[in-house]
């Protein structure tokens, strides 16, 4: 199978920083139909950022673009992203990226529901070295950040300073209790790490009390 290098950076960049492409998204829009062609068009508050020229084969999706890299020339790219598919476990199928990168003269080939402009081709985050900002968060705040998505969901207010709403009406009170479940285990979590983290803050008493020892 052929392979693109990914010129991989020795930095980790920005999902959120980075153009992508969402194989489901493009799905559920119709682009991965055999014989669709189109512009694929990046947007922020209303505004065209970006766009990408694509054309659906059988088992392939094939994007046409120009690409510059360190204030160099533009280049012209033609990348065929391989597309496979897997069963559902109630019928139908989900369509999937397979990642056709080369790394330090490896294929890559995962299948991934992405993939980003993280260099000259349209390659998976593992390829171009790219993270999500919540991954260099502290734990305790992606567990306050987690408990309150919960939180909101239910229809309460997000922080511990709230009480969780009640159960909302049509939903299963075990589904309800295991929410309700989560949410404090993520709040108890994200008190216990986060007392961790500045354990040496705390008086010998107070370490006691939190840690016992």
């Amino acid at each position: 199978m052929g392979g693109y290098g990914s010129g991989r950076s020795g930095y980790s960049q920005k999902a959120e920083h980075l153009k992508s492409l969402d194989v489901n998204r493009l799905h559920r829009e119709g682009c991965l139909s055999p014989g669709r062609r189109g512009y694929w068009i990046w947007s922020r508050d209303g505004t065209e950022t970006g766009r990408i020229a694509y054309h659906a084969e059988e088992h392939h999706l094939v994007l046409d673009y120009k690409v510059r890299l360190y204030g160099g020339e533009w280049k012209t790219i033609t990348q065929s992203i391989p597309l496979t598919y897997a069963e559902c476990n109630y019928g139908g199928t989900r369509p999937y990226f397979r990642c056709n990168g080369i790394v330090n003269g490896r294929h890559c080939t995962r299948r991934v529901g992405k993939v980003f402009a993280g260099g000259r081709y349209f390659l998976c985050r593992h390829c171009h070295n790219v993270a999500y900002a919540s991954q260099s968060e502290p734990r305790y705040d992606r567990m306050l950040r987690r408990a309150n998505k919960l939180r909101t969901a239910l229809g309460g207010e997000p922080g511990i300073a709230h009480s969780i709403a009640a159960k909302p009406k049509g939903m299963w009170q075990r589904t309800y209790q295991r929410k309700r479940f989560e949410i404090e285990w993520c709040e108890n979590q994200a008190t216990h790490h986060f007392l961790s983290k500045f354990a040496h803050l705390l008086s010998p008493e107070e370490r006691e009390m939190y840690f016992g020892h």
